[in-house]
């Protein structure tokens, strides 16, 4: 749950959110949540005439690096590189073919085995029939070919089935098959297995005896990188009592995971925890930035609040144009906001030019 912000705000939060049987995949950023001072810049390199650079040829006659590394400066010798290990292990043709692309031919090759009770193929084909890779897409065959491979233990397809199964919409909906199957891909280790079981529990036990129970799938979710499963943990660890210490002191850690994979309530929350000092010690420009992360990304919420930052210069310095700015695009949005109202009003027309001007050519981008 966000925390509010200590200036005027009178909308009501809006999380954004998605459901509970959808596996989310991060997107890796560049953003990574740290700070740099203001006005710094990577270290320039100086000429140092004694380093071999890459437009000096050496006195052996030896051909020189396309650069200068911390071990030339040393002079000294680069440590030769590990024998690479030869793969001992079968290797599938019909995920090699997925993997680059072919997808016919990973039909073609993976149909006979599925055809004979392979569950890694079986699950191969319902994903190329799921998703219509280089064929029609066809979610009924899809559903009986990750039911073959659920049977038969395949924990990804376990997984999918059981979604299916909750859905109802392509086999008889079977509400206790479903979680039987999505426990048991969770205990085989599928981090979104793992996830949904943790949301089935909390859903059949409302209150912290839920987020209890949940507690160690969404640790066993997210140390696989799960982003859903990340900022529930955190929520977690700060809003639940009786949490032992060494698990608290993770929160923020697990949330600017989950804010690095992109999910944008998860950015707008670090953000307001830097700011606040919830769960560590404040840091008033990290949380700007990561409030400005979440308000690029359209998460009208943080636009908002980022509107606050640059009127009252938390963070930053202050930008009556660029505070406007984002007050313009949430309005748009539905999120209404008396004191920014009050802000913008008090600009001069030029200002309030600018602003639009930003917002309208914002939304075009």
């Amino acid at each position: 749950m966000a925390v509010a912000l200590a200036m005027p705000a009178h909308a009501q939060e809006q999380k954004s959110g998605e459901d509970a049987g959808v596996e989310k995949r991060g997107r890796i950023t560049p953003f990574n949540g740290a700070a740099m001072p203001e006005g710094a810049t990577p270290t320039d390199q100086k000429d140092d005439k004694s380093a071999v650079g890459p437009n000096k040829k050496p006195a052996d006659g030896s051909v020189p690096s396309s650069g200068v590394t911390v071990f030339d400066r040393m002079g000294a010798e680069l440590p030769a590189l590990p024998a690479e290990k030869p793969f001992t292990g079968k290797v599938d043709d019909a995920y090699g073919a997925f993997q680059r692309g072919y997808y016919l031919t990973a039909m073609d090759l993976a149909l006979p085995r599925a055809q004979l009770g392979d569950p890694a193929a079986q699950t191969l084909i319902a994903e190329i029939l799921q998703q219509g890779l280089g064929v029609v897409r066809n979610p009924q065959q899809a559903a009986f070919w990750y039911g073959q491979a659920a049977e038969k233990g395949d924990p990804a397809a376990m997984f999918k089935y059981a979604l299916i199964l909750m859905e109802g919409r392509y086999v008889k909906r079977d509400r206790k098959k479903s979680e039987e199957l999505m426990k048991k891909a969770a205990d085989l280790g599928n981090g979104s297995a793992q996830f949904n079981y943790g949301q089935t529990l909390v859903a059949d036990n409302p209150g912290p005896k839920g987020l209890k129970l949940a507690m160690p799938y969404y640790e066993k979710s997210a140390e696989q990188g799960i982003a859903d499963a990340q900022y529930a943990l955190s929520q977690i660890l700060v809003n639940v009592d009786g949490i032992e210490e060494s698990k608290r002191t993770r929160a923020r850690e697990w949330l600017i995971r989950a804010a690095r994979a992109g999910y944008d309530t998860a950015q707008l929350d670090i953000a307001i925890w830097m700011i606040e000092g919830i769960a560590g010690e404040r840091n008033l420009e990290v949380g700007f930035g990561w409030m400005r992360r979440a308000a690029e990304g359209g998460n009208v919420v943080a636009q908002n609040r980022l509107s606050h930052l640059y009127v009252n210069a938390i963070g930053t310095r202050p930008n009556p144009v660029e505070a406007a700015k984002w007050y313009v695009l949430s309005r748009r949005a539905g999120l209404k906001d008396d004191a920014l109202e009050d802000f913008y009003l008090g600009l001069n027309e030029e200002q309030q030019k600018q602003a639009l001007s930003a917002a309208n050519k914002y939304r075009r981008s």
